[in-house]
């Protein structure tokens, strides 16, 4: 007797999407969005968490690394919580970790207990970036994964936009602590759906309604894997010091309000939810994932010479551009993953390789361009970045995928 979820039929040799795969989309996307929204409260609300708890720059920038270090130490050991535990529990403790993390940090009165708070929802960061694309890839038949894996790619800056938008003006009119709340409010309705609507996946893949696990060893021998990973890190470390410090920067050199530096910071993260998308069918037109990964590193390098210089319209300009550039890196990335793993299954180990590099990239740039800034300034610190755009480029150009 067949399973009444197992996708039996196709059409021209493709295998059908059974209309409840883009619920299991949306459900996915929602808890995956609560992350990134959960982890950037700290930017647009950091002049405020710096005079509430009395500490510096390089201080603050340790609100942000410290969420990543857990998703770092994490990244590997979540592949495999993956398979032991399958898609629904591992979801469930990945959206729960930010409901508990973000209401902890809300009741936070020291800023040892705030870092404990980011640590917890970083948990959820971890998780879920392992979770969600293997979800995708069992729902979705292979030939037809990429408009779904290319609509999960915005999760970040949505996720973000969200946040930049509503922290400062809510943390002007509240509190601090009310963003807080409000981030845990948004995880705990993504908990309550993903826990009533996540189902087990149909048979559509060839490897059964069932999450079945397969040998760590097969994921982590894969060299071109690890060379996407670090590429990946290397990706992060470049942005995640404008996404940390420019508001900031903004505010305090710049002069502008918090809520209008915010929302200039914001324009780049606007500008990817068209450039992921539009990366993403760029990529499959040309027939190349590599050329959307590598590139815009070569930008970038170029780019870094100018967030600390340019004034007035030239920010607008700027965030415009840069915009365009940062939706590829990522498109191309989660893209390639599938391609280079192979088995779907594996999809979630080949994932947690690339969140290993990711988080090291977003623990070490924020502390470490935080201290540059205290002792060589806001521009000499963005030179220091060029290095590791290029670096990127390299190690993209040996990955060896289409």
């Amino acid at each position: 007797m067949n399973q009444p979820d197992v996708v039996q039929g196709k059409r021209d040799g493709e295998t059908a999407v059974m209309p409840y795969a883009w619920v299991i989309l949306f459900v996915v996307f929602l808890a995956s969005v609560a992350a990134p929204l959960n982890q950037n409260k700290v930017p647009p609300l950091m002049p405020i968490l710096m005079q509430s708890f009395n500490i510096g720059l390089s201080q603050a920038g340790l609100l942000m690394s410290v969420f990543s270090i857990t998703g770092f130490l994490l990244a590997l050991p979540a592949g495999i919580i993956l398979q032991k535990l399958g898609p629904k529990a591992s979801g469930l403790i990945a959206v729960g970790s930010l409901v508990i993390g973000a209401s902890l940090g809300a009741l936070s009165g020291s800023m040892g207990l705030l870092l404990t708070s980011r640590v917890i929802e970083g948990v959820g960061m971890g998780l879920i970036a392992v979770v969600a694309p293997a979800i995708i890839a069992l729902w979705f038949p292979p030939e037809k994964q990429g408009t779904p894996m290319g609509l999960w790619a915005t999760w970040v800056p949505v996720g973000s936009i969200f946040m930049m938008i509503t922290a400062p003006r809510l943390g002007i009119a509240a509190s601090w602590q009310a963003v807080w709340w409000v981030g845990a409010g948004f995880a705990l309705v993504a908990l309550a759906l993903y826990a009533l609507l996540m189902r087990p996946a149909p048979a559509i893949t060839g490897h059964g309604a069932n999450f079945t696990p397969l040998p760590l060893r097969q994921a982590l021998a894969n060299q071109r894997i690890w060379l996407l990973g670090l590429t990946f890190g290397c990706f992060n470390f470049v942005f995640m010091p404008l996404a940390t410090y420019y508001p900031t920067f903004l505010s305090e050199v710049r002069g502008y309000s918090l809520a209008d530096a915010s929302l200039i910071a914001t324009i780049s993260t606007v500008m990817v939810l068209f450039s992921a998308p539009l990366a993403g069918w760029i990529s499959d037109k040309i027939g190349s994932r590599k050329l959307i990964l590598t590139i815009p590193f070569l930008f970038f390098a170029i780019l870094m010479l100018l967030p600390f210089h340019v004034i007035g319209w030239q920010i607008v300009i700027l965030m415009i551009v840069l915009g365009l550039l940062l939706g590829a890196v990522p498109t191309a990335t989660f893209a390639a993953v599938p391609e280079i793993m192979g088995n779907p299954q594996l999809i979630g180990l080949g994932m947690a390789v690339v969140m290993l590099g990711q988080n090291l990239g977003m623990f070490a740039a924020p502390v470490l361009f935080g201290k540059l800034v205290e002792s060589i300034g806001w521009a000499a610190a963005g030179y220091w970045l060029i290095p590791i755009a290029l670096v990127g480029f390299i190690t993209g150009r040996l990955v060896k995928i289409r």
